[in-house]
Parts: C-alpha cells; structure tokens; sequence
C-alpha cells in the first residue's frame, strides 16, 4: 500500500477551509510526508484568522483516512521507534484538536486507526450510511494506540465500545455511531456536500469567541491529568508480535500471535 504521491491538499473559499487527504488508490493512507502536509496546513489555519470553519475529507469515496501506511512500519527496529511515532501521531492529532474554529471530518467509507484518531480530533463528524469506525489492530498489527488517542476513542464510544473495538477488533457502523453521538449526522453520498455546507454555514454564523473559548475548555476537561503510557507502547512495539503483524498484513496472511 505505497503509492508516494499522496498529498494533503488545503483549499479557503469564503472563510471555509478544507482539507483533503488525496491518496484514493491507497484508501488515503497515510505516509510520513502527508502527516507533515496536514501539520503545515493546521499551523497555516490557527494563525489565519479569517477562516471560521474547517473540514476534512478523504479523497475517492471509498476511504476517509484508512490509517497510517503499514508499509512505513517496516523501518521499525525497536520499542524506540514506536515511542516516537506514537508521539509524533500526538503532536499531529493535537494539531487538528486544537485548531481554533470549529472542524468537521466528512466521512466516506472506512476510518480506520489513524484515520479514525483524526475524525475524533474534529469537533463534529458528518458520515455516510457506509462509515465504518475502528481500530482492529488486535486482529492485523499488533501494536497500540497511544494513551491520548486510547482517551479519544473512550471519549467518543465509551468503555464498552473501546474494548469492542479494541480488543475483540470490531469495527462500529454509522448508525451506532450516531446513536452514541460520536457522528453528528448522516447523510446519503449525493447529500452529502450540501449536508457539510449546511453545517458550516451554521458554525459560520455563532460568535466565534464563543465557540474557541469553549472548544478549548473542553479540550483542557478532556486530557488533563492523563497517565504516564510510554510503557504499554514499548510493550508493543518492541513485541515479536509487532513485527509479525507487520509482515503478515503486507502479505495479506493471518498473522500467528505468539504474546512475545
């Protein structure tokens, strides 16, 4: 799943933004390069202060971000390298949490991973009857999420939800999603703009104060106090079971889990 020539594209057209994740043929994975794409874009957002809404999308209808591009894992040697990729995930996920103005995912087809840790760093989620949200990694990679974005998905789903997603590798449609109020609305394919145009025009119309201050009220609520996890991520990235999962996706095999 390597195709180099994803981008991460930024448009501004009357105050709102959006960003579009462009790699359709890879279902929008993304490499190292489109996460530095994507942080470039936020810096340039928080500091533009005419822009009042943000969205970001997946490009080709198929995916809205299909996570972090496996292929990439490879160069992985130690627990090191997954401490730093978890954090570098933070620090780009943080920058979607902590934009300004409100931001919305629109969400086509699969969120997945990282994909996902993005739609849940937006303020609201617009989805299609075909979304499906998860994080199977118990059953494809082996590794973990970081605490932050572990905090996320317990955030949107509850416990239950998280250990469904988590640990039995289950994927949550957009009805269940909705009914957990995780996705805002849903909306057919061919309603789909005018549904996130709607909702902009919306946001674009509260006191934008209002919403920053309180939209960063919340996002101190949310992750203050969080605990120490760079353990349970050595645990994982430096596991066999890691670098089995890594090369049994790429071959499109069952990885055989060994707990070492």
């Amino acid at each position: 799943m390597s195709d180099n020539n994803g981008k991460v594209h930024l448009t501004i057209i009357d105050g709102i933004a959006a960003i579009l994740i462009d790699r359709p043929a890879a279902r929008n994975a993304m490499t190292w390069a489109m996460y530095e794409q994507l942080g470039a874009i936020c810096d340039q957002l928080a500091a533009d202060p005419a822009v009042k809404v943000a969205t970001i999308r997946g490009a080709g209808g198929e995916a809205f971000v299909a996570g972090t591009d496996i292929e990439q894992f490879r160069d992985f040697r130690t627990a090191d390298d997954g401490v730093a990729y978890e954090k570098e995930i933070d620090r780009r996920i943080g920058q979607i949490e902590r934009l300004p103005m409100p931001t919305i995912a629109i969400v086509e087809g699969w969120v997945i991973g990282g994909g996902l840790a993005i739609s849940a760093a937006c303020d609201f989620r617009i989805a299609t009857p075909s979304a499906s949200f998860g994080v199977p990694i118990a059953r494809t990679l082996g590794n973990c999420l970081s605490m932050s974005n572990t905090a996320r998905v317990v955030a949107a789903f509850g416990v239950p939800r998280a250990k469904r997603m988590l640990m039995l590798a289950e994927t949550i449609g957009a009805e269940e999603a909705k009914a957990c109020s995780f996705v805002t609305e849903i909306a057919e394919p061919s309603e789909l703009d005018a549904a996130a145009a709607r909702m902009c025009k919306r946001l674009a119309g509260h006191a934008p104060l209002t919403m920053r201050v309180s939209k960063e009220a919340i996002c101190r609520l949310s992750s203050e106090g969080l605990p120490h996890g760079e353990d349970l991520i050595r645990t994982a990235y430096g596991s066999r079971d890691f670098r089995t999962g890594v090369e049994a996706f790429l071959a499109k095999t069952r990885p055989e889990w060994s707990g070492t």
